[in-house]
Protein backbone atom coordinates (compact mmCIF):
# COMPACT_ATOMS: atom_id res chain seq x y z
CA UNK A 1 0.00 0.00 0.00
CA UNK A 2 1.77 2.88 -1.21
CA UNK A 3 0.05 5.38 1.15
CA UNK A 4 1.42 4.04 4.57
CA UNK A 5 5.16 2.88 3.10
CA UNK A 6 7.44 1.44 5.96
CA UNK A 7 10.51 3.17 7.28
CA UNK A 8 13.84 0.43 6.57
CA UNK A 9 14.57 -1.08 9.47
CA UNK A 10 18.64 -0.69 9.41
CA UNK A 11 19.32 -2.56 12.64
CA UNK A 12 17.61 -6.16 13.67
CA UNK A 13 15.62 -4.33 16.01
CA UNK A 14 13.49 -1.60 14.13
CA UNK A 15 13.34 1.55 16.02
CA UNK A 16 10.05 3.22 17.45
CA UNK A 17 9.39 5.29 14.54
CA UNK A 18 9.87 2.45 11.78
CA UNK A 19 7.32 0.29 14.04
CA UNK A 20 4.76 3.02 14.41
CA UNK A 21 4.72 3.30 10.81
CA UNK A 22 4.01 -0.45 10.25
CA UNK A 23 1.55 -0.01 12.76
CA UNK A 24 -0.12 2.56 10.28
CA UNK A 25 0.06 0.48 7.54
CA UNK A 26 -1.42 -2.46 8.89
CA UNK A 27 -4.06 -0.76 10.69
CA UNK A 28 -5.25 1.15 7.18
CA UNK A 29 -4.77 -2.09 5.28
CA UNK A 30 -7.43 -3.85 7.83
CA UNK A 31 -9.99 -0.34 7.57
CA UNK A 32 -9.97 -0.84 4.36
CA UNK A 33 -10.52 -4.44 4.32
CA UNK A 34 -13.51 -4.32 6.74
CA UNK A 35 -14.32 -1.18 4.70
CA UNK A 36 -14.72 -4.02 1.54
CA UNK A 37 -15.99 -6.46 3.37
CA UNK A 38 -18.64 -3.92 4.26
CA UNK A 39 -19.73 -3.24 0.95
CA UNK A 40 -19.69 -7.60 -0.12
CA UNK A 41 -22.22 -7.75 2.84
CA UNK A 42 -24.46 -5.00 1.89
CA UNK A 43 -24.74 -6.53 -1.81
CA UNK A 44 -27.64 -7.83 -2.91
CA UNK A 45 -30.28 -6.37 -0.39
CA UNK A 46 -33.67 -5.21 -1.51
CA UNK A 47 -32.73 -6.62 -4.74
CA UNK A 48 -29.53 -5.02 -5.77
CA UNK A 49 -26.86 -6.84 -7.94
CA UNK A 50 -24.10 -8.38 -6.21
CA UNK A 51 -21.65 -8.47 -9.37
CA UNK A 52 -20.33 -4.61 -9.61
CA UNK A 53 -18.66 -5.36 -5.85
CA UNK A 54 -17.17 -8.47 -7.50
CA UNK A 55 -15.86 -6.64 -10.10
CA UNK A 56 -14.19 -3.33 -9.03
CA UNK A 57 -13.09 -4.28 -5.17
CA UNK A 58 -11.00 -7.14 -6.00
CA UNK A 59 -9.40 -5.11 -9.07
CA UNK A 60 -9.27 -2.44 -6.62
CA UNK A 61 -7.74 -3.74 -3.52
CA UNK A 62 -5.37 -5.62 -5.51
CA UNK A 63 -4.10 -2.09 -7.44
CA UNK A 64 -3.65 -0.64 -3.54
CA UNK A 65 -2.40 -3.32 -1.82
CA UNK A 66 -0.16 -5.31 -4.35
CA UNK A 67 3.55 -5.24 -2.82
CA UNK A 68 5.97 -3.01 -4.47
CA UNK A 69 8.81 -5.94 -4.64
CA UNK A 70 6.51 -7.93 -6.20
CA UNK A 71 4.75 -5.57 -8.58
CA UNK A 72 5.45 -6.10 -12.18
CA UNK A 73 7.02 -3.02 -14.72
CA UNK A 74 3.72 -2.72 -16.19
CA UNK A 75 1.86 -2.30 -12.98
CA UNK A 76 2.61 1.56 -13.00
CA UNK A 77 0.62 4.19 -10.45
CA UNK A 78 -1.20 5.38 -13.62
CA UNK A 79 -2.36 1.84 -14.72
CA UNK A 80 -3.09 1.14 -11.18
CA UNK A 81 -5.68 4.07 -10.70
CA UNK A 82 -6.79 4.21 -13.72
CA UNK A 83 -8.54 0.96 -14.49
CA UNK A 84 -10.40 0.76 -10.77
CA UNK A 85 -11.51 4.09 -11.62
CA UNK A 86 -12.97 3.06 -15.38
CA UNK A 87 -14.48 -0.06 -13.53
CA UNK A 88 -16.05 2.25 -11.05
CA UNK A 89 -17.38 4.89 -13.42
CA UNK A 90 -18.64 2.26 -15.94
CA UNK A 91 -20.64 0.55 -13.51
CA UNK A 92 -22.31 3.91 -12.26
CA UNK A 93 -23.13 4.24 -16.11
CA UNK A 94 -24.38 1.24 -16.65
CA UNK A 95 -26.71 1.79 -13.30
CA UNK A 96 -28.11 5.25 -14.88
CA UNK A 97 -28.88 3.75 -18.07
CA UNK A 98 -31.05 1.65 -17.02
CA UNK A 99 -32.54 2.71 -14.12
CA UNK A 100 -31.79 -0.17 -11.51
CA UNK A 101 -29.87 1.32 -8.41
CA UNK A 102 -27.08 -0.57 -7.35
CA UNK A 103 -24.70 -0.01 -4.35
CA UNK A 104 -21.65 2.21 -3.76
CA UNK A 105 -20.18 1.35 -0.55
CA UNK A 106 -17.62 2.68 1.93
CA UNK A 107 -15.00 -0.21 0.49
CA UNK A 108 -14.88 1.38 -3.34
CA UNK A 109 -15.41 4.88 -1.92
CA UNK A 110 -12.35 4.64 0.18
CA UNK A 111 -10.41 2.58 -2.48
CA UNK A 112 -10.89 5.51 -4.99
CA UNK A 113 -9.65 7.79 -2.69
CA UNK A 114 -6.77 6.02 -1.81
CA UNK A 115 -5.62 5.77 -5.92
CA UNK A 116 -6.44 9.30 -6.18
CA UNK A 117 -3.63 9.91 -3.32
CA UNK A 118 -1.25 7.84 -4.82
CA UNK A 119 -1.78 9.17 -8.82
CA UNK A 120 -1.46 12.96 -7.67
CA UNK A 121 1.53 12.11 -5.53
CA UNK A 122 3.62 9.65 -7.54
CA UNK A 123 2.48 10.06 -11.53
CA UNK A 124 4.57 11.98 -14.06
CA UNK A 125 2.61 15.49 -14.04
CA UNK A 126 0.65 14.46 -17.00
CA UNK A 127 -0.36 11.30 -15.82
CA UNK A 128 -1.61 13.02 -12.73
CA UNK A 129 -3.78 15.06 -14.41
CA UNK A 130 -5.68 12.31 -16.09
CA UNK A 131 -5.95 10.08 -13.94
CA UNK A 132 -6.48 12.38 -11.34
CA UNK A 133 -9.53 13.14 -13.33
CA UNK A 134 -10.43 9.76 -13.80
CA UNK A 135 -10.81 8.68 -10.44
CA UNK A 136 -12.48 12.20 -8.97
CA UNK A 137 -14.74 11.61 -11.44
CA UNK A 138 -15.73 8.10 -10.50
CA UNK A 139 -16.07 9.43 -7.10
CA UNK A 140 -18.38 12.64 -8.12
CA UNK A 141 -21.13 9.97 -9.55
CA UNK A 142 -20.71 7.66 -7.04
CA UNK A 143 -24.38 9.66 -5.52
CA UNK A 144 -25.53 8.85 -8.76
CA UNK A 145 -25.82 4.78 -8.71
CA UNK A 146 -27.82 4.96 -5.49
CA UNK A 147 -30.39 7.01 -6.83
CA UNK A 148 -29.96 6.53 -11.29
CA UNK A 149 -32.67 9.31 -12.62
CA UNK A 150 -32.97 11.44 -9.44
CA UNK A 151 -32.39 14.81 -10.08
CA UNK A 152 -32.17 16.20 -6.57
CA UNK A 153 -28.80 13.93 -5.84
CA UNK A 154 -25.77 16.73 -5.20
CA UNK A 155 -22.35 15.24 -5.19
CA UNK A 156 -20.97 18.38 -3.29
CA UNK A 157 -20.24 16.40 -0.49
CA UNK A 158 -17.92 13.78 -2.85
CA UNK A 159 -16.27 17.04 -4.45
CA UNK A 160 -15.30 18.51 -1.21
CA UNK A 161 -13.99 14.57 -0.45
CA UNK A 162 -12.05 14.42 -3.72
CA UNK A 163 -10.44 17.78 -3.29
CA UNK A 164 -9.53 17.55 0.00
CA UNK A 165 -7.85 13.84 -0.79
CA UNK A 166 -6.27 15.12 -4.06
CA UNK A 167 -4.65 18.12 -2.10
CA UNK A 168 -3.13 16.01 0.91
CA UNK A 169 -1.41 14.14 -2.41
CA UNK A 170 -0.09 17.04 -4.13
CA UNK A 171 0.97 18.49 -0.67
CA UNK A 172 2.89 14.81 -0.05
CA UNK A 173 4.12 15.60 -3.65
CA UNK A 174 5.69 18.96 -2.48
CA UNK A 175 6.86 17.65 0.34
CA UNK A 176 8.51 14.49 -1.75
CA UNK A 177 10.24 17.30 -4.13
CA UNK A 178 11.98 19.27 -1.68
CA UNK A 179 13.24 15.94 0.32
CA UNK A 180 14.83 15.06 -3.38
CA UNK A 181 16.25 18.94 -3.91
CA UNK A 182 17.78 18.91 -0.62
CA UNK A 183 19.62 15.13 -0.86
CA UNK A 184 20.72 16.15 -4.66
CA UNK A 185 22.43 18.99 -2.81
CA UNK A 186 23.46 17.55 -0.38
CA UNK A 187 25.61 14.71 -2.17
CA UNK A 188 26.83 17.97 -4.58
CA UNK A 189 28.17 19.25 -1.56
CA UNK A 190 29.78 16.63 -0.30
CA UNK A 191 31.08 15.35 -3.33
CA UNK A 192 32.48 19.23 -3.82
CA UNK A 193 34.02 18.53 -0.27
CA UNK A 194 35.70 15.10 -1.33
CA UNK A 195 37.25 16.71 -4.85
CA UNK A 196 38.83 19.49 -2.69
CA UNK A 197 40.02 17.17 -0.02
CA UNK A 198 41.30 14.62 -2.84
CA UNK A 199 42.89 18.04 -4.47
CA UNK A 200 44.88 19.54 -1.47
CA UNK A 201 46.32 16.33 -0.40
CA UNK A 202 47.49 14.88 -3.92
CA UNK A 203 48.29 18.27 -5.15
CA UNK A 204 50.53 19.04 -2.22
CA UNK A 205 52.79 15.87 -2.42
CA UNK A 206 52.65 16.27 -6.61
CA UNK A 207 54.04 19.45 -6.46
CA UNK A 208 56.12 18.08 -4.09
CA UNK A 209 57.26 14.99 -6.27
CA UNK A 210 57.90 17.36 -9.23
CA UNK A 211 60.35 20.05 -7.35
CA UNK A 212 62.18 17.08 -6.13
CA UNK A 213 62.39 15.25 -9.75
CA UNK A 214 63.65 18.73 -11.65
CA UNK A 215 66.25 18.63 -7.99
CA UNK A 216 67.46 15.70 -9.40
CA UNK A 217 67.95 16.37 -12.66
CA UNK A 218 69.99 19.09 -11.57
CA UNK A 219 71.90 16.82 -9.37
CA UNK A 220 72.69 13.84 -11.42
CA UNK A 221 75.67 15.16 -12.62
CA UNK A 222 76.64 17.87 -9.95
CA UNK A 223 76.25 16.10 -7.00
CA UNK A 224 75.13 12.59 -7.18
CA UNK A 225 75.66 11.50 -3.52
CA UNK A 226 72.33 13.64 -2.72
CA UNK A 227 70.00 11.63 -5.35
CA UNK A 228 69.63 9.57 -2.23
CA UNK A 229 67.55 11.32 0.20
CA UNK A 230 66.04 12.96 -3.18
CA UNK A 231 64.70 9.86 -4.13
CA UNK A 232 63.43 8.98 -1.04
CA UNK A 233 61.21 12.04 -0.29
CA UNK A 234 60.02 11.28 -4.02
CA UNK A 235 59.29 7.92 -2.43
CA UNK A 236 57.73 8.78 0.51
CA UNK A 237 55.43 11.62 -1.47
CA UNK A 238 53.94 9.17 -4.05
CA UNK A 239 53.53 6.68 -0.47
CA UNK A 240 51.42 9.68 0.79
CA UNK A 241 49.66 11.10 -2.48
CA UNK A 242 48.31 7.46 -2.97
CA UNK A 243 47.06 6.79 0.39
CA UNK A 244 45.25 10.29 0.40
CA UNK A 245 43.68 8.73 -3.05
CA UNK A 246 42.55 5.55 -1.06
CA UNK A 247 41.42 7.27 2.09
CA UNK A 248 38.77 9.48 -0.15
CA UNK A 249 37.42 6.68 -2.27
CA UNK A 250 37.31 4.79 0.58
CA UNK A 251 35.13 7.45 2.43
CA UNK A 252 33.15 8.02 -1.02
CA UNK A 253 32.59 4.22 -1.21
CA UNK A 254 31.94 4.19 2.70
CA UNK A 255 34.27 1.30 3.77
CA UNK A 256 34.05 1.25 7.25
CA UNK A 257 37.81 1.39 8.05
CA UNK A 258 38.16 4.94 6.73
CA UNK A 259 34.82 6.32 8.55
CA UNK A 260 36.94 7.65 11.10
CA UNK A 261 40.67 8.00 10.52
CA UNK A 262 42.67 7.17 7.87
CA UNK A 263 45.15 3.86 7.47
CA UNK A 264 47.62 5.39 9.67
CA UNK A 265 45.12 6.17 12.24
CA UNK A 266 45.05 9.67 12.19
CA UNK A 267 42.51 11.82 11.01
CA UNK A 268 42.40 11.92 7.17
CA UNK A 269 41.39 15.29 7.43
CA UNK A 270 44.44 16.63 9.16
CA UNK A 271 44.54 18.34 12.64
CA UNK A 272 46.92 19.98 14.50
CA UNK A 273 49.04 17.10 15.85
CA UNK A 274 49.78 16.52 12.05
CA UNK A 275 51.12 19.89 11.41
CA UNK A 276 54.66 18.98 12.65
CA UNK A 277 55.38 16.30 10.08
CA UNK A 278 53.69 18.46 7.41
CA UNK A 279 56.18 21.35 8.05
CA UNK A 280 59.19 19.16 8.29
CA UNK A 281 58.40 16.91 5.12
CA UNK A 282 57.64 20.43 3.34
CA UNK A 283 61.35 21.54 4.37
CA UNK A 284 62.86 18.30 3.41
CA UNK A 285 66.79 17.83 2.81
CA UNK A 286 67.10 20.73 -0.18
CA UNK A 287 63.69 22.79 1.34
CA UNK A 288 64.01 26.37 2.32
CA UNK A 289 64.41 26.59 6.07
CA UNK A 290 60.56 25.53 8.01
CA UNK A 291 59.65 26.93 11.45
CA UNK A 292 56.36 25.79 13.24
CA UNK A 293 55.71 28.46 16.02
CA UNK A 294 52.99 27.40 17.88
CA UNK A 295 51.85 29.81 20.86
CA UNK A 296 51.45 27.48 24.02
CA UNK A 297 48.04 28.92 24.59
CA UNK A 298 46.95 26.94 21.12
CA UNK A 299 44.88 23.82 23.18
CA UNK A 300 44.49 20.38 21.42
CA UNK A 301 41.19 19.80 22.20
CA UNK A 302 39.58 22.61 19.35
CA UNK A 303 36.98 21.12 17.63
CA UNK A 304 37.88 18.73 14.61
CA UNK A 305 36.73 20.81 11.54
CA UNK A 306 38.80 23.88 12.76
CA UNK A 307 41.53 22.13 13.44
CA UNK A 308 41.22 20.25 9.65
CA UNK A 309 40.66 23.90 8.39
CA UNK A 310 43.96 25.35 10.44
CA UNK A 311 46.09 22.30 8.69
CA UNK A 312 44.37 22.71 5.14
CA UNK A 313 45.37 26.27 5.09
CA UNK A 314 49.29 25.48 5.87
CA UNK A 315 48.66 23.00 3.31
CA UNK A 316 47.86 24.46 0.42
CA UNK A 317 50.02 28.07 1.35
CA UNK A 318 53.13 25.52 1.47
CA UNK A 319 51.94 23.83 -2.01
CA UNK A 320 51.94 27.72 -3.26
CA UNK A 321 55.10 28.27 -1.85
CA UNK A 322 56.53 25.32 -4.42
CA UNK A 323 54.60 26.46 -6.95
CA UNK A 324 55.08 30.67 -6.89
CA UNK A 325 58.23 31.09 -4.46
CA UNK A 326 60.95 28.48 -5.47
CA UNK A 327 63.47 31.59 -4.51
CA UNK A 328 61.77 31.32 -1.47
CA UNK A 329 64.78 30.47 1.75
CA UNK A 330 62.52 30.61 4.52
CA UNK A 331 58.83 29.88 5.55
CA UNK A 332 57.49 30.30 9.15
CA UNK A 333 53.83 28.67 10.32
CA UNK A 334 52.26 30.34 13.29
CA UNK A 335 49.13 29.30 15.26
CA UNK A 336 47.95 32.20 18.13
CA UNK A 337 44.51 31.42 20.09
CA UNK A 338 43.12 34.42 22.36
CA UNK A 339 40.51 31.72 23.84
CA UNK A 340 38.34 32.63 20.88
CA UNK A 341 39.82 32.32 17.58
CA UNK A 342 42.46 30.53 16.13
CA UNK A 343 44.69 32.35 14.00
CA UNK A 344 47.10 30.53 11.45
CA UNK A 345 49.55 32.23 9.43
CA UNK A 346 51.91 31.15 6.90
CA UNK A 347 54.63 34.31 5.65
CA UNK A 348 57.70 33.57 2.86
CA UNK A 349 60.60 35.10 1.88
CA UNK A 350 60.08 34.79 -1.66
CA UNK A 351 60.21 37.16 -4.48
CA UNK A 352 58.40 35.17 -7.14
CA UNK A 353 59.21 32.86 -9.93
CA UNK A 354 58.68 28.91 -10.23
CA UNK A 355 60.41 25.87 -12.30
CA UNK A 356 57.54 24.12 -12.44
CA UNK A 357 55.71 23.21 -15.93
CA UNK A 358 52.63 25.47 -16.28
CA UNK A 359 49.94 22.87 -15.97
CA UNK A 360 51.35 22.29 -12.59
CA UNK A 361 51.21 25.75 -11.45
CA UNK A 362 47.15 25.16 -10.08
CA UNK A 363 44.04 26.88 -11.16
CA UNK A 364 43.28 28.86 -8.13
CA UNK A 365 40.99 26.12 -7.05
CA UNK A 366 43.22 25.57 -3.89
CA UNK A 367 42.07 29.16 -2.73
CA UNK A 368 38.78 29.18 -3.68
CA UNK A 369 38.38 25.70 -1.72
CA UNK A 370 40.12 26.98 1.34
CA UNK A 371 37.97 30.33 1.06
CA UNK A 372 34.77 28.52 1.43
CA UNK A 373 36.15 25.83 3.82
CA UNK A 374 37.20 29.08 6.11
CA UNK A 375 34.05 31.20 5.43
CA UNK A 376 31.74 28.35 6.14
CA UNK A 377 33.80 28.21 9.89
CA UNK A 378 32.64 32.28 10.07
CA UNK A 379 36.06 33.06 9.73
CA UNK A 380 38.14 34.93 7.23
CA UNK A 381 41.19 34.34 4.99
CA UNK A 382 43.25 36.72 3.84
CA UNK A 383 46.87 36.53 1.43
CA UNK A 384 49.32 39.11 0.18
CA UNK A 385 52.16 40.69 0.36
CA UNK A 386 53.49 41.04 3.74
CA UNK A 387 53.75 44.12 5.08
CA UNK A 388 57.71 44.65 4.87
CA UNK A 389 57.43 43.43 1.24
CA UNK A 390 59.46 40.77 2.11
CA UNK A 391 57.42 37.66 0.91
CA UNK A 392 53.78 36.80 0.77
CA UNK A 393 51.64 35.94 3.89
CA UNK A 394 48.61 33.97 4.30
CA UNK A 395 46.11 34.68 7.26
CA UNK A 396 43.61 32.87 8.53
CA UNK A 397 41.58 33.19 11.20
CA UNK A 398 39.18 30.87 12.61
CA UNK A 399 36.18 31.14 15.37
CA UNK A 400 37.51 28.35 18.15
CA UNK A 401 35.24 28.15 21.20
CA UNK A 402 37.07 25.24 23.04
CA UNK A 403 34.63 21.92 22.69
CA UNK A 404 32.12 23.41 20.54
CA UNK A 405 30.58 21.23 17.74
CA UNK A 406 27.68 23.30 16.53
CA UNK A 407 29.07 24.69 13.35
CA UNK A 408 29.96 20.90 12.26
CA UNK A 409 26.58 20.77 10.29
CA UNK A 410 27.17 23.97 7.89
CA UNK A 411 30.39 21.84 6.04
CA UNK A 412 28.69 18.56 5.86
CA UNK A 413 30.35 15.34 6.70
CA UNK A 414 34.11 16.00 6.37
CA UNK A 415 36.50 13.31 5.35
Amino acid sequence: MDLLRPARAVDALPRPDARRKVLLRVLGIVLLLLAAGVDLLLAGVDGRPRWPQLVVLPIGLAAVLWPAARRPAWLTPAVRAAVPAVLSGAVTVAAVLSGRESLSGPGELAILLCLLLIVVRDCPVRWAVVCGVLNGAAILVLPYREAPGDSSVNPFGMLVLAGAVAGLGGYLRALDHRRRVAVTETQRAERLAMAADLHDFVAHHVTGILVQTQLAQLLATSDPERLGGILKDVERAAVEALASMRRTVGLLREVPEFAEAGTDGRSPAGDLAALPELVEGFRGPVGPETALRRDPSVPDDLPQEVQAAAYRVVQEALTNVRRHAADATEVTVGLAYDGRVLEVTVRDDGRGGTRLPKAARGGGFGLVGLTERVTALGGKLRTGPRSDRRGWEVMATLPAERGRRDRLGALGPTP
